[in-house]
């Protein structure tokens, strides 16, 4: 699912190229993806763009006589931007949204339609998308310490919480914790002052970075190759392969349709975290560190 960086500069190069231009045309090919019916996705059509900002992991374009289409790309959606009159085969198109230098299309890989899209009108419409989740690139360290010890859980799941943290996932905080060096399983009752300012740094430090990065692979083009799964990444996607800063092999541990990736001597001291599936499967045949 595309995160904060990707997200990013995602709208600046929409802003870029849509900003202030009206949009000529409209077609939804695949019905599923538009979750509204009022106002018509219609009266989009000959209405200039006023702005783009994210919400969450959420985009917004906002368009004169107060209205603002909301896309949320959820795992396998992606924005493609193509010369006037182009066609996209593959992955299946679902939106098209038509301005006079190019088409902003809605693609979703796979066969699961998760994306979608919601025109509403008025601001306060846009409340219904606003999970809270704090801002920790414009937040304070005490308000980052708040949020993150409102409630007790893994430090994976509050930064991955969009109530609590805005615009990380799953790819970017197993980079987030490696680069504190803190282990996924922490929980936030027992994390002590030094590893909260520790993260608060990374946090902010690992989303710069990237979006940085991000920002310079696209070049002023329009950015194709959104994954979770990236070139330089420390741990995330890189089971088996070794830590770039000690070259232990990380480590990952499974859970639904999701995968934590970890570095067990960086992060854990050398113990290996239980594997939902293995670790019950082996028993008492689990290792429980590096050396067994």
């Amino acid at each position: 699912m595309p995160e904060f960086p990707d997200i990013t500069v995602y709208i600046e190069a929409l802003e870029a190229r849509i900003q202030g231009k009206a949009m000529t045309g409209v077609r939804v090919l695949n019905p599923f993806v538009l979750r509204t019916v009022e106002p018509p996705i219609q009266n989009l059509v000959g209405v200039p763009v006023t702005g783009i900002r994210r919400m969450g992991k959420r985009i917004v374009i906002a368009f004169e006589r107060d209205l603002f289409l909301v896309i949320h790309l959820m795992i396998a959606g992606r924005l493609r931007w193509r010369a006037p009159g182009a066609e996209i085969v593959r992955p299946a198109p679902l939106a098209r949204f038509e301005f006079p230098d190019g088409v902003l299309v809605l693609t979703e890989a796979g066969k699961k339609r998760r994306a979608s899209i919601h025109l509403v009108e008025g601001e306060q419409n846009l409340i219904q998308f606003d999970r809270g989740g704090l801002e920790v690139m414009e937040a304070s360290l005490d308000d980052f310490a708040d949020r993150l010890t409102s409630e007790s859980h893994t430090v994976k799941r509050s930064l991955t919480d969009p109530t609590l943290f805005s615009g990380i996932g799953n790819a970017y905080s197993d980079e987030i914790l490696h680069r504190a060096k803190l282990s996924p399983l922490l929980l936030t009752t027992k994390i002590t002052d030094e590893q909260i300012a520790q993260l608060f740094e990374a946090v902010r430090e690992v989303l710069k970075e990237w979006t940085e990065r991000l920002r310079a692979e696209a070049a002023g083009e329009f950015p194709e190759k959104v994954t979770a799964f990236r070139e330089g990444m420390a741990v995330h996607g890189r089971f088996g392969k070794p830590c770039p800063v000690c070259g232990t092999p990380v480590q990952r541990i499974r859970y639904a349709d999701n995968e934590t990736n970890y570095c067990a001597r960086c992060q854990t001291g050398g113990r290996l975290l239980a594997d939902r599936a293995m670790s019950r499967l082996l028993k008492q045949d689990w290792p429980r560190s590096l050396d067994e």
